[in-house]
């Protein structure tokens, strides 16, 4: 029955995209307009972007979840309440007992267990901050365990603040509850449903899936017995839209609800729209110039010094990056007690000249600058190869994919990478320093490829150490002054990655859209959301 109803809304959706007429969306359905050229799979193991976080942070439950006002605050979802033990070495999940998959089975601690096994087991993108924890495919199944069938109990494998694995589990979308029975009748060649949950999902969201055609359409259907409530929209419907222009047309017209991925110019006319608001949230993903410390070049710390001053940080951020981010030079992001203010560094030709000379280059070297070839990547680097050039460094620019451009970096194969990256999901400067900074290992066996300290070649032993020192720190005052003490340190290092702007996300959307709010951590979830018509 579901299917004729479907059939017949698709019937009268394509009739109403493909005629000129300005009326809007229908009123029980949420239209969004977004790029689709990172959403590979759906299987939460596997996903590799915002834009399928958002997808399924709708499609599935986790045990928490984090106010999208106040990242700090962790909200209760299928864990009712948790304790935390004295020691900090075991967190305890108190689940809800009613909870229910779109498949009518029951939620239980089982369920929450062989999620995160299968993460482990599976070892694709989202293990990995289980990993950065101690936890293995290995040791798994003795740290994660139900205590009955609606408590769980994890118990951390190694010193670590608990708070900050609470925003882990709270904000990157990988902690997704999957129906364990269902997805089992799936299982191919012992993939624990892994090819199955490709392009379908089995989860106990606000929303089921219906209909997902790659780099076309996505079409979620509410869930009508969700735990929370029934959600306001019969469905939420995501577009494949790349081109800036036609997003701000169909905005325009009232053809779309909400519009993400718009360049500068359209995002500004878009704001002078009365019928339209632009909301934008702070990420703490950081956008950053890496320099690989296995090039001779900046291997030298006053050449790496020197492309400090050669970078036009207030220029890039006033012209290229609004709507894309703002100026930040530090490498934990704003907002954090412990952030400090930016150093106030500026292009300085003269000044990055004598720094060369005084490394032995006062003629320059030529080098390439890796980078995507979308906005604003493609603008930045060709701007940072007009003000390395005036200090006699030649840089040849190679754009490409993320598999071409982050492949290269994360086999430590590149000279300079622009890129964005750095943590910052979740609301702690351990998210930043585990990213960008931190390099326990600095042997290419070591393999390290979160790690864009790692990737860059650059080791400190010493900074490593303050990084584990404040991570444990129990005292808040102490551990926030741990945490100035390395930014501090790190600076005197004339580190190989160098904080250039922070995240910006900017959406447009429809004034008569209510309770529409975008997630710093991009799992946006719109149970809530309604029409004002």
């Amino acid at each position: 029955m579901e299917s004729k109803y479907l059939l017949k809304f698709l019937f009268i959706f394509l009739i109403l995209f493909s005629s000129n007429s300005y009326s809007k969306t229908p009123k029980d359905q949420l239209i969004i307009g977004m790029s689709m050229n990172n959403i590979f799979t759906i299987d939460p193991a596997a996903m590799a972007s915002n834009d399928t976080v958002s997808i399924i942070s709708n499609l599935y439950d986790s045990l928490i979840e984090l106010d999208a006002t106040d990242r700090t605050k962790i909200l209760p979802a299928i864990a009712k309440s948790w304790d935390i033990s004295e020691d900090s070495s075991k967190i305890t999940f108190h689940l809800r007992d009613d909870v229910k998959f779109n498949s009518g089975n029951p939620l239980t601690a089982e369920d929450v267990v062989w999620s995160i096994e299968r993460l482990l087991k599976l070892n694709l993108s989202q293990s990995t901050f289980w990993k950065t924890y101690g936890f293995s495919a290995k040791n798994i199944s003795e740290l994660v365990k139900s205590i009955d069938n609606f408590t769980i109990e994890i118990t951390l494998p190694q010193a670590t603040d608990p708070k900050l694995v609470m925003y882990s589990i709270g904000a990157l979308g990988s902690m997704s509850i999957l129906d364990k029975n269902e997805i089992l009748k799936h299982e191919q060649d012992n993939d624990l449903g892994n090819k199955w949950l490709t392009t379908n999902a089995a989860g106990s969201g606000a929303y089921y899936l219906t209909k997902w055609e790659a780099k076309n359409m996505l079409i979620m259907a509410r869930n009508e017995h969700y735990w929370k409530g029934t959600p306001k929209m019969k469905r939420i419907i995501m577009r494949h839209m790349t081109e800036s222009q036609s997003l701000r047309l169909m905005m325009e017209k009232g053809d779309i609800d909400i519009a993400s991925g718009m360049s500068v110019p359209d995002i500004k006319a878009l704001s002078n729209n009365p019928n339209i608001t632009i909301e934008s949230v702070q990420r703490g993903t950081l956008y950053y110039v890496a320099l690989s410390n296995k090039n001779k070049y900046f291997a030298n710390p006053k050449v790496r010094e020197a492309i400090r001053y050669l970078i036009d940080y207030q220029g890039i951020n006033a012209t290229i990056m609004p709507g894309f981010g703002i100026l930040h030079q530090r490498p934990i992001q704003k907002g954090m007690p412990a952030t400090l203010p930016d150093q106030g560094y500026t292009l300085n030709v003269e000044k990055a000249k004598k720094l060369l000379s005084e490394a032995g280059y006062p003629d320059g070297f030529d080098t390439t600058i890796r980078v995507l070839s979308d906005t604003p990547f493609i603008d930045i680097a060709t701007t940072i190869q007009a003000t390395l050039v005036q200090a006699g460094i030649k840089a040849k620019v190679i754009a490409g994919t993320g598999n071409q451009i982050y492949g290269a970096m994360r086999e430590r194969n590149f000279d300079i990478v622009v890129g964005r990256g750095g943590g910052g999901v979740e609301p702690h400067p351990h998210a930043n320093l585990r990213s960008m900074v931190y390099n326990p290992d600095n042997s290419d066996e070591a393999k390290l490829t979160p790690y864009i300290g790692w990737r860059s070649s650059f080791y400190d032993d010493k900074l490593n150490k303050m990084i584990e020192t404040a991570l444990i720190e129990r005292n808040e005052t102490k551990q926030t002054q741990l945490y100035k003490d390395i930014q501090n340190y790190y600076d005197e290092l004339f580190p190989a990655v160098i904080t250039i702007s922070q995240m910006i996300d900017s959406v447009a959307v429809q004034k008569d859209i209510l309770n529409y709010k975008s997630h710093p951590s991009a799992t946006t979830r719109y149970y809530l959301v309604e029409k004002k018509r």
